[in-house]
């Protein structure tokens, strides 16, 4: 008998992943579809389409569900035995929407093993192209948002954060205050991650609290819809989302198409998939009073957090470990490339150099303190360079090349833990001590 095995997928920007994993969590297939690359006929760049106002993006639909068939399809021909396979689980990029036409539950039921899926499915969304997290055409549905539940303060309070433009509450408002007909047409709306399980599941999968947290809807607090949110979105949406459930439910057993086409145990379990950042704390272990950071073309600092106080600025979503804690989400925009430009500066592009530079100069750096934001800001909304001495001064002009160097990373960390702290993030007294 085949040693049993796990799935994981990730259904991203700009690419599909699969993993496998034995029981001992030994990697032991991992493959990827490329969007724009391997499936040219979409005609993606960045696996997006960036429509003409520069400012709504969106994917198509049918892009991710044919994604999914050539990656079986190739895991069939070459020859990974499916039947071990015990269960699966996965993550979507956050924010993203799937909108089902009326009737298509029973398609997605009674889809033919013979068929490729997105064959059977190519009539099923009432929306071809969905609005991703990189949208940000919703202004005015996010200020609509903020005003009905009284102020962007009170939103955070419920939702976790204030009216975002990528934020899935208010990309439904758009999509039913222009396109009214196509929201009614609708039967169901998913989130990337519950759309990926209904494609596994043949049925639709309920929104995890995780994810459901990055919508501008979800009540954090009691982990149900808010009414008030609902309402001033679009009428009749609660019956649309159906009910969310903890981030580690098992749904169900996989849909009987997997067993026929490519061979899968009919006792396959379905885990509730969730978002992408959500997946990477649970992926980190992470625990209470550990924080991760991502240093990526944006900063991102995402922890695992037991009171949380919700502000104007960075994210609480529900915990996707354990559904009585919450996790706080920030994210940096000027980060690895703000590095990169002190670098080339300060070091001759060269990172030898600038980790030398960093360690000729002492932890406090002298009292001088700088803030680098080359673009508007995040988190704190703020642009430019700010540079103060010891006795908190603003400095104009470049400090010397290691005090500059010293000061951009010293004051990006700094920041990151004060805005962790507004969020109710606390540093433990052992923490203080070492």
């Amino acid at each position: 008998m085949a040693a049993p095995c796990y799935l994981g997928w990730d259904f991203s920007t700009q690419q599909l992943k699969v993993i496998a994993i034995d029981e001992q969590l030994r990697v032991i297939y991992e493959d990827n579809v490329h969007f724009d690359k391997d499936l040219p006929e979409f005609k993606t760049q960045g696996g997006v389409y960036i429509h003409s106002d520069r400012l709504t993006v969106t994917s198509p639909v049918l892009m991710w569900v044919k994604a999914l068939d050539m990656i079986l399809e190739k895991m069939k021909s070459l020859g990974f035995n499916f039947s071990q396979v015990r269960a699966l689980s996965g993550a979507g990029q956050q924010h993203g929407s799937v909108y089902w036409k009326k009737g298509s539950i029973q398609v997605l039921k009674n889809v033919s093993p013979e068929l490729p899926l997105h064959q059977s499915l190519q009539a099923c969304f009432s929306v071809s192209k969905s609005p991703i997290w990189m949208d940000s055409s919703t202004a005015s549905q996010c200020s609509a948002l903020e005003k009905a539940v009284g102020g962007a303060q009170h939103l955070a309070s419920i939702t976790g954060s204030r009216a975002y433009e990528r934020f899935t509450g208010n990309q439904i408002a758009k999509i039913y205050s222009q396109k009214p007909e196509v929201y009614m047409q609708t039967e169901r709306i998913s989130l990337v991650s519950s759309f990926a399980a209904s494609l596994f599941l043949g049925a639709y999968a309920p929104i995890d609290y995780s994810d459901g947290s990055g919508m501008n809807l979800l009540q954090i607090w009691e982990k149900v819809w808010s009414v008030s949110c609902l309402d001033a979105c679009a009428p009749g949406l609660e019956e649309k989302l159906g009910c969310p459930v903890p981030s580690h439910s098992v749904l169900g057993p996989i849909s009987p198409y997997y067993s026929q086409r490519y061979g899968f145990s009919p006792d396959c379990k379905i885990v509730a998939f969730t978002g992408d950042n959500p997946a990477s704390l649970a992926g980190m272990r992470l625990q209470e009073g550990d924080i991760a950071i991502s240093l990526g073309t944006s900063d991102t600092l995402f922890l695992w957090i037991q009171e949380p106080t919700p502000a104007l600025e960075g994210h609480i979503l529900c915990n996707p470990v354990d559904s009585q804690t919450y996790m706080a989400l920030l994210c940096f925009k000027n980060g690895s490339l703000m590095r990169e430009r002190i670098r080339d500066d300060c070091a001759s592009g060269s990172w030898d150099e600038f980790s030398k530079a960093l360690s000729s100069t002492g932890a406090g750096n002298n009292g001088n303190l700088g803030f680098y934001f080359d673009v508007m800001e995040i988190t704190p909304e703020a642009v430019g360079i700010h540079r103060f001495n010891r006795d908190n001064q603003k400095v104009v002009s470049d400090f010397p090349k290691e005090v500059e160097i010293r000061a951009l990373i010293e004051g990006q960390f700094m920041a990151k833990r004060i805005h962790a702290e507004k969020l109710g993030y606390k540093v433990s007294k052992y923490d203080e001590k070492a």
